[in-house]
């Protein structure tokens, strides 16, 4: 036993999926002293420039050099103050949008928590509407919104309800019926909620891409009964499905949208929330924390908006994501047809629930011998998660679905 492993908690989690000692990375690269790993997980999505990107880290390098700013609370600071005109002007102007920006504590579960505090404080009420599959992080309120066993167990007991989520774009079990029928009936034993909060793909629960049709529908029926719509977009959002947001695509406007992981750019921590200015109803204070807006992170975020002035990053994802599934019919589907894809953009699943338990973390096994990092997803681990940086070359996405090919050929036919 390693003395990291004497001192460390038990805890720890990504050094036992990936047993190795990383040293530097670069791009959608990680390197030990003696072997180079591709990366298709990107930091659980929190790399999406990749690492080290050289266009975020020079304004980062600059910024220190100048003795800028590092720690500020949320007193007014040049760095600030760029960061809310470029988000304006890049991201809300063009889309026609109209929120106040709220920095809450560094971590997408804290914006989570500010989210669920925030919907109650402007309805009056407390009742949440989550869904099955969805996971929204691993604090108290977060973890209760989150739909696994052991996350309810210790989860703070709030009133929440949950509701299937559509599953292959189709609302198969009824769950826009079964709201409504929930919000209206007097009789149904519960209170109208406060909120609905979801992720519009499920990247834990299984890369599970919701409709357009759906959406709509949903947040027509949070707008009729004065229910607010969160989404959670820590994960898939900045740029991950080829949108800026994941909800672009329904041409919805939830109430609130939860930020973080990449939105920091580089890395670094940062979560924000957007909300509609009639429901910005905070006191002064009233959501504190110490990192709240961290500099650096804001540095790297606002130099990361430059990759959306054009559409170019996005038309990349889109026509990165039409190669992944076509690598996967062509490639990977013949292997076994019981193997199946989900996926949006830059963010695929390859589904091996049909073939049998464990399927999939021995395919991830395999991946990570041959010099990929991947992760697995869904119910069971059954889902093999691809998110690979958006900035991947080509030639790298297509060598890591090739050895993606070879981890099921090896696991699968042996």
């Amino acid at each position: 036993m390693t003395t990291e492993e004497r001192i460390e908690s038990n805890v720890r989690y990504y050094c036992r999926e990936f047993p190795a000692r990383f040293v530097r990375a670069k791009g959608s690269r990680l390197y030990t002293e003696d072997k180079e790993y591709l990366d298709f997980f990107s930091g659980a999505g929190a790399l999406n420039y990749g690492h080290n990107n050289d266009f975020i880290k020079q304004k980062i390098i600059e910024y220190i050099e100048n003795d800028g700013i590092v720690q500020s609370l949320d007193m007014d600071t040049v760095v600030t103050g760029s960061f809310l005109r470029s988000f304006s002007e890049i991201i809300f102007q063009p889309r026609g949008l109209d929120y106040k920006i709220m920095f809450c504590g560094p971590t997408g579960t804290n914006a989570v928590e500010a989210a669920l505090k925030l919907a109650r404080k402007v309805t009056g009420r407390t009742g949440v509407v989550a869904f099955y599959g969805s996971f929204h992080g691993m604090t108290a309120g977060s973890m209760s919104v989150s739909y696994s066993r052991h996350k309810q167990l210790f989860g703070a007991n709030f009133d929440v309800t949950f509701a299937p989520y559509p599953l292959c774009r189709n609302d198969e079990f009824g769950s826009i019926g079964f709201l409504k029928k929930m919000f209206s009936d007097d009789k149904s034993g519960k209170e109208l909620p406060a909120a609905v909060i979801l992720e519009t793909v499920q990247a834990e629960g299984g890369v599970i891409v919701s409709g357009r049709e759906w959406l709509r529908d949903l947040a027509s029926l949070c707008k009729e009964y004065g229910v607010l719509l969160i989404v959670d977009d820590v994960q898939v959002g900045c740029g991950r499905t080829g949108n800026f947001f994941s909800f672009e695509r329904a041409e919805i406007v939830p109430d609130i949208v939860v930020l973080a992981k990449s939105v920091g750019g580089y890395g670094l921590p940062l979560s924000i929330l957007l909300v509609k200015p009639e429901a910005d109803v905070w006191k002064p204070g009233e959501h504190n924390g110490t990192f709240r807006a961290n500099q650096l992170s804001l540095v790297a975020a606002t130099t990361a908006l430059e990759y959306y002035k054009t559409d170019a990053l996005m038309k990349k994802v889109r026509d990165d994501g039409a190669f992944i599934e076509q690598f996967f019919y062509e490639r990977i589907a013949t292997i076994d047809e019981r193997i199946s894809r989900r996926g949006i953009g830059l963010i695929h699943g390859f589904d091996f629930s049909a073939i049998g338990d464990d399927v999939a973390r021995r395919v991830r096994e395999e991946c990570f011998l041959r010099g990929l990092v991947i992760e697995t997803a869904g119910k069971g681990a059954s889902v093999l998660k691809l998110l690979p940086s958006l900035v991947i070359e080509r030639e790298e996405l297509e060598r890591g679905l090739a050895i993606i090919c070879e981890g099921i050929k090896k696991t699968i036919c042996g």
